[in-house]
């Protein structure tokens, strides 16, 4: 019975490569705003990260057609300043 015991770590760390998130995209909520700046973190913010892929809710249109046009600046921002490639499109939608 001994030996079928699994250390926790070694469980968690099985569950992690399963999720289709990356823990560390947590980090985009923390940096938003000093990377983005004040004006978009106002009108737009992180909603959720899955499969590299961001969804951000703006609060109207005019403010998702104008960070639709910014997607690539936007994104490799936020790729930048979280020293790696999480993000591979963003998704906008009003709400």
């Amino acid at each position: 019975m001994k030996d079928s015991l699994v250390p926790l770590k070694d469980i968690i760390a099985n569950v992690r490569k399963m999720l289709p998130f990356d823990f560390e995209d947590g980090k985009i909520w923390k940096i938003w705003e000093e990377t983005l700046g004040e004006g978009i973190a106002k009108n737009a913010k992180p909603l959720c990260i899955r499969n590299k892929i961001l969804t951000v809710k703006v609060s109207g249109p005019v403010w998702m057609q104008e960070l639709s046009f910014r997607e690539k600046e936007i994104r490799d921002k936020l790729n930048k300043a979280l020293g790696r490639d999480a993000i591979k499109k963003i998704r906008f939608k009003v709400g």
